[in-house]
Parts: structure tokens; sequence; C-alpha cells
């Protein structure tokens, strides 16, 4: 305990306030996966049948992914105020570890971005074509049009046989491939940025733990 002394002491003391907000950050994480897991549209949409599930592997990625840095940022802070090597050493290899899944998982997600949107609009596609055989089965497309407040393929207000399913108010309402896009390029857009936000708090995290571990390694070899 005190070891390390003059600047080192300021990193000690910024690797701890950085590990705290580590845990904050890994906190939001947790927060928006959630969020994004459970958000009312998705759940409706992705609990009817023949549903795709990739989009809910990168949002159960995300879910991981915090809980984990919320772990990591309390072996971190424990790291710094001890001043140990050891729990330096693996608060950095935790971090090159979480920062390499995400970077997968960024790739992952951004490779097959464009094929869950074509999954989910192919779905709404086939509950659409079983109601025009069928006006029993409805059940799955009033899921996704009301989710999503849109209504059709096409303009299908004239429809009066179709209206029974959409939403009320259809005046300037989007048709639902169209609002499918827009919606779940509204959430790959939210994973993106949270994505690049960590990264960067990942890399400054390293940074300090390896500065400080080798301040401490020093510090034992003087005396």
């Amino acid at each position: 305990m005190g070891k390390v002394k003059g600047g080192m002491k300021c990193v000690k003391y910024l690797l701890f306030f950085f590990n705290f907000m580590f845990w904050l950050v890994g906190s939001l994480v947790l927060a928006i996966g959630l969020w994004l897991r459970f958000d009312p549209v998705t759940t409706a949409i992705f609990q009817t049948d023949n549903s795709p599930q990739t989009y809910f592997l990168g949002v159960y990625i995300l879910v991981g992914a915090g809980g984990l840095m919320m772990l990591v940022g309390f072996f971190g802070c424990c790291g710094a105020v001890r001043e140990s090597q050891c729990l330096l050493g693996s608060f950095f290899a935790c971090l090159l570890v979480i920062f390499a899944a995400e970077i997968a998982a960024s790739v992952f997600g951004f490779l097959n971005k464009d094929k869950i949107i074509d999954e989910i609009q192919k779905s709404y596609d086939e509950a659409f074509d079983a109601y025009q055989k069928n006006e029993n089965q409805n059940e799955t497309l009033i899921i996704y049009q009301t989710s999503l407040s849109c209504c059709g393929k096409t303009d299908m207000k004239s429809d009066e046989k179709f209206q029974k399913t959409c939403p009320e108010n259809t005046e300037n309402m989007k048709t639902c491939d169209e609002a499918i896009k827009n919606y779940f390029k509204d959430q790959f857009y939210i994973i993106g940025y949270v994505g690049i936000g960590i990264a960067g708090v990942m890399i400054i995290g390293m940074i300090f733990s390896m500065v400080l571990c080798c301040a401490i390694r020093n510090s034992r070899d003087v005396i």
C-alpha cells in the first residue's frame, strides 16, 4: 500500500476514478441491453411465430458485456486502491477480452444488419400473405402493425377488408416495410454509438492500468 509516489499517485487515482466510471458505463450498457430486449415493440414482434432471432443474439451479447463490465470495473477499483499488479494485470486482460468481443459483435452486427432487417420484413410478408389467404390469420399482422404504427405493404387505405387490421388514424401512416427498416436501423445506431463510446473508454483504461502496473513493478525493483 502506498508504493507509488509523485505523478503515479495521480495515475492511481485517475485509474480508480476511471474504473468507477467504467462500472457506471457497464450499468448503462446493461440497462440499454435490457431495454432493447424488453422494449414493447421488439418483444411483441419477436414473440410471433417464425420471427427471426438474430437481433436478440446481438442484444444478449450487449447484456452480457454490460454485466461483465460492471464486474471488471469493481475488480479494477480494488486493483487501483491496493496497488496490486495481479489485479491490474487481470483487469487489463479482461478489458482486452471485452474489447475483442465487442469488436467481433460490432462486425457481426454491421455485416448482418441488412440481413436482420430483411428477415423481419420477410416475417411480416409471410403474415401479410397468410391474411390475404385467410382473414382469420391476422394476429401476427396486427402485432406488427400496432407495434410499429404502420399499415400494409403498399397504400392499403382504400382496402376496407385490410383496414380492420391496421391501427386507427391511418392517414400519413408509413407502410410496414418502411417502418421496419427505419425502426431497426435506429436500434442499430444506438448499439453502434454505445459500442464506440465503450471502446474509447476501454482503451483509456488499458493504458492507465499498464502505466500503473509498470510503476508498481519499478517501485518494487528500487526497494
